[in-house]
């Protein structure tokens, strides 16, 4: 039960707030979210995930749903008249499910409880909300309560009857969440009840929708009441972050191991055959990380103009995007000036390095890989939505980012083993790509996004993921067998396990997009390891040759 709230009606009379005050009703009557935690309240709680109707509620709506468990409470024996009967109203098509929600779906669902949260405008016009026993009749299509004690609620008084339900955790989190709401006029009966024939209802299920879908298909709505509160006080309205926080979740700079992985590498080759030198290789690493966050800002503002990430209605924390746009955290302009900015400064950065080692095989390396990053989402090219998304992470973050950093330090000369080096990098980071599109595949499809999760069976998908895996490890043996590569680099051998933990996940989840979370998460943890596992390789021959001052064949 909730204390009596007076609500801001952002300029409008209590007279007026009076006749439609209510959070879930009218998105403009809620206050300014100022963080994260305000932007997830008007998406999730303050909007309507799945409704039984497309217009909007009327009447008030608990400010939040009761932790209310089922209860076994026996019904008022009091005898009444018969309610009037609910009037009909028709199924509602939502969030693209089937028009197959009714008002009676509705009050089956309330009749799970026996007590709920009353809310109605006093006479005063303050929202009130308060427990209160219930008495569901489905085959009437009523609900009845009792006049909460020392409050008076008129005769034909709009209200709304919320039930909810949630169970904590032992270790923490929450699951098995519900809530249900109806709205309809409160009809006086005798010795003080009341009965109401709802005429809108608003419900959700975990075991239905799960809250991170809900959440999304609700942003839509989270958008326009920002837009309409902005235009309400004649100034942007927005969600608010930490610039700090924003930035890193509009980068997605923990994706950056892709870059660092190939550069190390790279630098590691070099350091092998005895070229390296310190200010370019930090230089080199910074330009390959500048480019990469280039490409994230990118690939989210060509992905919303095109419609594939608003189109992705199960995103993860893999996949989907940043979903800052989404969230409307900043607007395509912000993005586009970001990653204009990433790319100045990595523009900056190869010129740096041209003046200090330059040389035709680095023009090329990095001419290379400038047009596969631009490429990538960027009309008319749009290589991801052709299927050849795989390919140019594999050639970009594989032979073009280990090759361009070696190519640095050896000004200009390239490396056969540099290039072996490069191949299961380049395989396993297009792997992340490739596993992180398959909870995507339902939205690409709407947007025309055709990856290959996208053309391909679950089969094929699978499949061609083991074969890659494969090509990976095989590659690391077979330079090693041939003398190219040091014997340490066998050592990548023992994330052989985690690359089986993918497959098997594959699998298992593979057309449940939050289970899949876990395994998205093994893959890129197998680029990582298999990535360390051959830089520790390579450490190894090179403290042999430099602290030894040997050269032993077996190294």
């Amino acid at each position: 039960m909730s204390p009596r709230l007076r609500v801001s009606r952002l300029g409008r009379t209590a007279g007026a707030a009076a006749a439609d005050v209510g959070a879930a009703a009218d998105p403009t009557d809620v206050a300014e979210p100022t963080d994260a935690a305000a932007v997830d309240s008007a998406a999730t709680e303050a909007t309507d995930l799945i409704p039984a109707s497309a217009a909007e509620p009327a009447s008030p709506v608990p400010d939040s749903p009761t932790d209310e468990t089922l209860s076994t409470g026996k019904p008022p024996a009091d005898v009444e008249p018969p309610a009037p009967a609910p009037a009909e109203t028709p199924a509602q098509e939502v969030a693209g499910e089937s028009p197959s929600i009714t008002v009676a779906d509705g009050i089956a669902r309330l009749a799970a409880f026996h007590r709920g949260v009353l809310s109605w405008i006093a006479e005063d016009g303050y929202p009130v909300n308060v427990d209160v026993e219930i008495e569901v009749k489905p085959a009437e299509g009523t609900v009845r309560f009792g006049e909460p004690p020392g409050f008076r609620i008129a005769h034909g008084a709009q209200v709304a009857i919320t039930g909810s339900h949630v169970r904590p955790l032992p270790d923490g989190g929450f699951d098995q969440r519900s809530h249900v709401t109806v709205w309809g006029a409160a009809s006086a009966r005798p010795r003080g009840r009341f009965a109401v024939s709802p005429s809108r209802v608003w419900f959700w299920d975990e075991g239905d929708l799960p809250l991170p879908a809900a959440y999304e298909r609700s942003l839509p709505k989270a958008r326009r009441y920002f837009d309409a509160l902005s235009a309400e006080r004649g100034v942007r309205v927005r969600p608010k972050l930490s610039k700090r926080l924003l930035l890193f979740r509009a980068t997605r700079a923990p994706f950056l191991s892709a870059t660092l992985a190939p550069v190390l590498l790279g630098l590691a080759v070099a350091a092998r055959v005895g070229v390296f030198d310190t200010p370019t290789a930090a230089i080199t690493l910074a330009a390959a990380c500048a480019v990469h966050l280039g490409l994230n800002v990118a690939n989210d503002v060509f992905d919303a103009l095109q419609g594939a990430d608003d189109a992705n209605a199960t995103p993860t924390k893999f996949s989907g995007g940043s979903r800052v746009l989404q969230n409307a955290l900043v607007t395509i302009r912000e993005m586009s000036i970001l990653a204009i900015g990433c790319y100045a400064v990595a523009l900056i950065l190869g010129l740096v390095l041209l003046a200090m080692r330059g040389s035709p095989a680095l023009v090329v390396i990095a001419a290379v890989g400038f047009f596969i990053s631009v490429a990538y989402t960027m009309p008319p090219f749009k290589l991801v939505y052709r299927g050849l998304g795989e390919i140019a992470t594999a050639v970009g973050f594989g032979p073009v980012m280990l090759l361009g950093a070696y190519t640095v330090q050896s000004r200009g000369s390239l490396s056969f083993e540099a290039f072996v080096v490069s191949i299961p990098m380049g395989l396993l980071v297009a792997l992340i790509l490739y596993v992180n599109e398959i909870p995507d595949r339902a939205g690409d499809a709407k947007a025309g996004k055709r990856t290959l999760p996208v053309r391909w069976s679950e089969a094929t998908v699978i499949r061609c993921f083991d074969v890659a895996a494969a090509g990976a490890f095989v590659s690391v043996v077979a330079g090693v067998a041939v003398g190219l590569l040091p014997i340490p680099a066998l050592l990548v051998l023992l994330a052989i396990p985690l690359a089986i933990r993918v497959h098997s996940g594959l699998i298992r989840f593979y057309d449940n997009p939050y289970a899949l979370t876990d395994t998205m998460a093994a893959n890129i943890r197998l680029h990582m390891n298999v990535s360390l596992l051959l830089f520790v390789g390579y450490l190894l021959t090179i403290a042999d040759q430099t602290l030894l001052s040997r050269r032993p064949f077996l190294w």
